[in-house]
């Protein structure tokens, strides 16, 4: 069965938002994608009152099975990190207040899952991003490449897809057959 996820890069200046449809195969697909933007000269009840707007507005016309929201992390910026905590927390509220369920993923996780390596930076999330849904360019900004990484991370790392089957790859991409073989290690480990 396709899954729909709803990724979210919190942030005040920009909140990147995403949708995409996972299929038991593991192929995803493209349903929207696009950033919320907050004037710096707003106040911060103003800033984060366009955020839920937007959000919310995003939760009703793509009805998610699940939200993806990065996890804030510490940085030497405390007003950044604060800023984040706030966008994540309306974003969390408006899926709450639907029934939708929230999972969190740090950078680290969504990297991992998307280019195969944790370390990876913005401009090989972007290019594996466009390779994953098949985009004929790359999404921009990097907020709205971060939104969409973190939707195929969450369907991908829940096993809300199958993982693949004997007898071929299912066209997943090296990324994906490398993010596959990580889950089968561990399970096998915690056994």
């Amino acid at each position: 069965m396709t899954i729909r996820v709803m990724g979210v890069d919190p942030g005040l200046t920009r909140c990147g938002l995403a949708v995409v449809d996972v299929e038991p195969n593991r192929r995803a697909t493209l349903v929207a994608v696009g950033v919320v933007g907050t004037p710096a000269d707003h106040g911060l009840d103003q800033r984060l009152l366009m955020i839920l707007d937007s959000v919310e507005t995003w939760l009703d016309s793509h009805s998610p099975d699940v939200l993806a929201v990065e996890r804030v992390f510490s940085q030497l910026n405390v007003s950044t990190v604060m800023g984040t905590a706030q966008a994540s927390g309306v974003v969390i509220a408006a899926a709450a207040r639907r029934g939708i369920a929230v999972a969190l993923h740090t950078p680290t996780e969504v990297k991992a899952a998307v280019t195969g390596n944790g370390q990876s930076d913005k401009a090989a999330v972007t290019k594996m991003v466009t390779k994953i849904l098949r985009l004929d360019t790359p999404p921009k900004p990097a907020d709205a490449a971060d939104a969409l990484a973190l939707a195929i991370t969450h369907a991908w790392r829940r096993g809300a897809v199958a993982p693949q089957t004997q007898g071929g790859d299912g066209g997943l991409t090296p990324a994906q057959r490398m993010w596959a073989e990580a889950e089968a290690k561990s399970r096998r480990r915690t056994r």
